[in-house]
């Protein structure tokens, strides 16, 4: 069995308050609402680096840089098959297949490579977020990345990345 050391970190500023909606598989939604979402990292590591699994002074700004671009915006899964999106220069329009549509600032909006904003993808898109900022800036991978992502208090869902090889497993 190999050695596995792990980090948590969890700060009070890695948190973000967004709107958003889920898009059932019928095409149906649920209504507009929002959420205080708070954010959670595991990593781990089969060896230490200079007796650590990653610095923790190097991890806290990126976690809090990606929750600050989710804060105060209306999160939009830019892969559901639902939604058609319509862009302009100063507005983004929804088309859904239910037939309700809605128009937004294009400032307010944050279209996400994902298939819905639920907070299990919600965990996956930071994952991988997460995961890209730190081997572009430092050259480091973890052995596995695990984010949790809480709705409201006691309501969570968590991804994990593990690498297998080369790449990540998805």
């Amino acid at each position: 069995m190999e050695p596995e050391f792990r980090i948590s970190v969890y700060k009070q500023y890695f948190n973000f308050s967004s709107a958003h909606f889920l898009v059932f598989k019928n095409g149906d939604r649920e209504r507009l609402h929002g959420h205080n979402y708070r954010v959670k990292v595991k990593g781990s590591a089969p060896k230490l680096e200079g007796d650590m699994v990653f610095d923790f002074l190097h991890l806290k700004p990126i976690v809090r840089e990606i929750c600050d671009d989710l804060d105060h915006k209306l999160l939009i899964a830019g892969d559901n098959p639902h939604i058609n999106i319509e862009t302009t220069s100063s507005q983004i329009r929804l088309v859904l297949t239910s037939g309700d549509s809605f128009s937004f600032p294009t400032s307010d909006v944050l279209v996400l490579p994902i298939s819905n904003t639920s907070v299990e993808r919600l965990a996956v898109f930071l994952s991988h977020q997460i995961n890209h900022k730190v081997q572009k800036k430092y050259q480091f991978e973890f052995q596995s990345l695990e984010v949790e992502v809480e709705e409201t208090p006691g309501q969570s869902a968590s991804y994990k990345l593990v690498e297998r090889g080369p790449a990540l497993e998805v």
